[in-house]
């Protein structure tokens, strides 16, 4: 493959086939991809490596999780700390084996992959193998927001191993695409771990108002998903008069218990992530980067970005591990925020947004769910949920949940709600009609709340009157959307666009056996998807 890079992993890539030029629609440039690329092969080298060994360390462990999240789309950008994660990769493998390195007739056992095999490998091969590493980048991203609250589950530390392994060296199509179905089950573990971690750190979520009023003064915007850079930031502002608004995907911060009793946590600034170069523009606060997603800063405000932890951006301020947050405090007092209060709106001009809904809030009020279902009070429930973009056909999702009949409810999550989260859709039987689960990484409420309901009412998921319609951009959707799979849960209506990794053989068994489909247009969507009832 002759060109200057090869990147397909979010949904936005040229063409629906592929970045290869001289920078992704990302921004990264060909030679960060490059760099990506060789981070990626040298993890397939370590995981070779802990082949040998008994089990993986917590070090080991580490480094294989936060290796992977830095190729996570809109994550690192600048070379100089990706070629520093490279040298830890394969510091963490000489130490694993120390005789690769001297020996006067090497086996290649615990050889770097060339990732270029995997680009030219035939194109259901590559799918597969994309499927597993794209699945296994986004749980990466759960695991370590696990880890950072100190929980680790030593089953999933070794399935990194094990699917990195299998990506370099494994050709059967019948072993990769059980190991595709495996990213899911362990994702499944995996979110249940982060579930847990949040909550037992911080509380269980509960339904929380959220104004998106700015108040004059100096004030920090927090985006990614970090609770724990969040908390820590909170307690560094605290009494200094400064107000803290969250951005993006940290909005369900709102929620915990805990983090609420900051009272300088005043609400949420803008909407998603591909929105930021506007919406930051002579934004008079600093922005503090938590984790994805970060969009190359524009030059008026780009000395007002910092980041922490595995993102980076190059000539912004870094937060490292001693989490000293004293630049961004500093920066905040600089610029003094505004003048003014500042009314702002979400997309569809709603002032407030309400978060919390998780599996805990909804299932407390389970059995006035239930009694509105028999009853025909409410007819289906529809989760729309998933990552927001800037590729035209977005606004589906918008009229989807519009058109909605209004006897459904709407469950959502992750950063594509922000295209309708301020609208008022009303009540069903004191419940809102729109219920925000959380982050992308909460998909585990959604999934306890689908089974719960199934147990209920004692039938399978899929004869639920619930609909999964899912929007996607980078690997945390595609790590979801395998877990699904592997809970059997079929006709998922996936968009704006198929993956570009998919070929036409992988697609054509995953709809064959799983009946997932692009999407249409929400009439004929919601049309299709009420054929469901439960007795």
């Amino acid at each position: 493959m002759d060109k200057n890079m090869f990147c397909f992993q979010c949904e936005q890539t040229i063409g629906c086939s592929g970045c290869t030029g001289n920078s992704g629609v990302c921004g990264k440039t060909a030679d960060t991809a490059k760099l990506q690329d060789e981070l990626t092969g040298a993890l397939i080298g370590l995981a070779r490596a802990v082949d040998s060994t008994t089990a993986v360390s917590k070090k080991t462990s580490q480094v294989i999780i936060e290796g992977l999240f830095t190729t996570v789309t809109n994550v690192n950008f600048d070379n100089a700390s990706i070629e520093s994660m490279i040298q830890k990769v394969r510091a963490e493998k000489e130490r694993l084996a120390p005789d690769c390195s001297k020996c006067q007739s090497p086996c290649g056992k615990t050889d770097e992959y060339d990732m270029q095999q995997l680009w030219n490998a035939d194109e259901d091969t590559r799918s597969l193998k994309s499927l597993i590493l794209f699945g296994i980048r986004g749980m990466a991203a759960y695991a370590y927001h696990a880890a950072v609250l100190g929980h680790e589950d030593d089953e999933v530390n070794l399935f990194f191993c094990e699917a990195l392994f299998k990506i370099g060296y494994e050709e059967n199509t019948e072993t990769l695409l059980s190991t595709v179905l495996k990213v899911g089950e362990i994702n499944l573990k995996c979110m249940a771990l982060l579930d847990k971690a949040n909550t037992e750190t911080y509380g269980t979520p509960e339904p929380t108002e959220v104004t998106l009023t700015v108040e004059k003064g100096p004030f920090i915007v927090v985006t990614g998903h970090d609770l724990k850079d969040l908390q820590l930031l909170l307690e560094q502002t605290s009494g200094k008069g400064i107000n803290i608004y969250t951005h993006g995907e940290m909005l369900p911060a709102h929620a915990y218990p805990f983090l609420k009793k900051f009272p300088h946590l005043k609400g949420n600034f803008g909407t998603a992530w591909q929105n930021q170069q506007k919406e930051f523009d002579h934004l008079p606060a600093p922005i503090l980067y938590t984790t994805n997603c970060l969009m190359p800063p524009k030059n008026n405000y780009a000395d007002r970005v910092f980041t922490t932890e595995v993102v980076a951006f190059p000539g912004t301020v870094h937060i490292d591990e001693k989490k000293d947050f004293t630049p961004v405090i500093e920066k905040a007092l600089e610029l003094g925020g505004y003048k003014e209060d500042q009314i702002l709106t979400g997309i569809n001009g709603g002032t407030k947004v309400t978060t919390g809904f998780g599996h805990a809030a909804i299932l407390s009020h389970a059995d006035t769910v239930i009694k509105a279902v028999k009853s025909g009070d409410i007819s289906h429930f529809f989760l729309v949920a998933g990552c927001d973009g800037a590729k035209p056909g977005r606004n589906y999702y918008t009229e989807f949940v519009k058109q909605a009949p209004s006897d459904s409810v709407i469950l959502t999550l992750a950063c594509g709600k922000f295209r309708f989260n301020d609208l008022d859709l009303g009540e069903i039987g004191g419940l809102p009609r729109l219920m925000d689960i959380g982050q992308c990484n909460d998909a585990y409420g959604a999934i306890q709340v689908a089974v719960a309901l199934a147990d209920a009412f004692e039938c399978s998921v899929n004869e639920l009157p619930l609909s999964f319609v899912l929007s996607w951009y980078e690997q945390k959707a595609v790590c979801i959307l395998l877990t699904l799979l592997h809970l059997g849960i079929k006709n998922i209506r996936l968009g704006p666009s198929l993956p570009a990794f998919l070929s036409p053989n992988i697609l054509n068994f995953l709809v064959e056996n799983y009946g997932i489909g692009p999407i249409t247009t929400p009439e004929e969507d919601i049309k299709a998807l009420q054929s469901g009832c439960v007795q």
